[in-house]
């Protein structure tokens, strides 16, 4: 239940058009229903400020549909990450007007405005291969907390498509910096502007980048005081963070 809801549920008790029992009874599955399998947070948008969201690894599609429609009846929007073909079909059988996001592996439901913050989040990625995680954490910044610009294919090893975005990037209010290799991107950048930069090492690499080893040491051990990281492939985090930042 988001605030707005929650309050207008109260002043409709307060001003009798519902007696105390009927709204206790929209009320009971508060703060959590439980599913069997799952215990859907339905508390979570009043304490952070967005609704639960699901992830879909891990799952069944039958078990994903099922908390998406939990979720669905008491928040208009909604997001499922690691989402594959199968689960859209199953929660499109729940929520017709659900939205499947092949490249970001995501599935969202819309049914009220986005969440806009106080300025602009930039989502920047070395290379077209990081492109699925930078897509996760767009997605996630921009219906939880935008509006997202995304600068794609921009590593260090053509600093000159780098340093073409510099303007863009100095606008920003926070940037999430997805790359993989010896992942280098995220401390240039941060070196360039004073937001905070949220760094996002993925699993893109040969042999000695161990499936994303290399670029989160890279990104822990950066001598760019602005950077904080999160974890291999976490574009999901990195956008939540974003856009919480963003809200404030």
């Amino acid at each position: 239940m988001t605030e707005s809801a929650l309050r207008e549920l109260l002043e409709q008790v307060a001003a009798g058009g519902l007696s105390p029992e009927a709204g206790l009874e929209r009320l009971r599955r508060l703060p959590f229903e439980d599913l069997g399998f799952a215990r859907v947070d339905h508390h979570r948008k009043l304490r952070q400020g967005a609704a639960e969201v699901i992830l879909g690894q891990g799952k069944t599609p039958a078990q994903v549909a099922a908390i998406a429609g939990a979720v669905a009846r008491h928040s208009p929007n909604l997001l499922i990450t690691r989402a594959d073909g199968a689960m859209y079909e199953a929660v499109r059988a729940e929520l017709p007007e659900a939205e499947h996001h092949g490249l970001a592996r995501a599935i969202t439901l819309e049914r009220a405005e986005r969440v806009r913050g106080r300025g602009t989040v930039v989502v920047i990625s070395a290379g077209t291969s990081d492109a699925a995680v930078a897509e996760e954490a767009a997605l996630t910044a921009d219906l939880l907390g935008g509006p997202v610009e995304r600068v794609y294919d921009c590593g260090v090893a053509g600093l000159h498509r780098l340093l073409a975005e510099t303007e863009r990037l100095q606008r920003a209010r926070v940037i999430v910096a997805v790359a993989g290799m010896e992942g280098a991107l995220p401390s240039v950048v941060a070196g360039l502007v004073a937001a905070p930069v949220i760094a996002v090492p993925t699993s893109v690499g040969y042999g000695a980048s161990f499936g994303g080893l290399a670029a989160l040491l890279g990104m822990l051990n950066s001598c760019a005081s602005n950077v904080s990281v999160v974890n291999i492939d976490n574009g999901f985090g990195a956008g939540f963070v974003a856009a919480s930042i963003n809200r404030l």
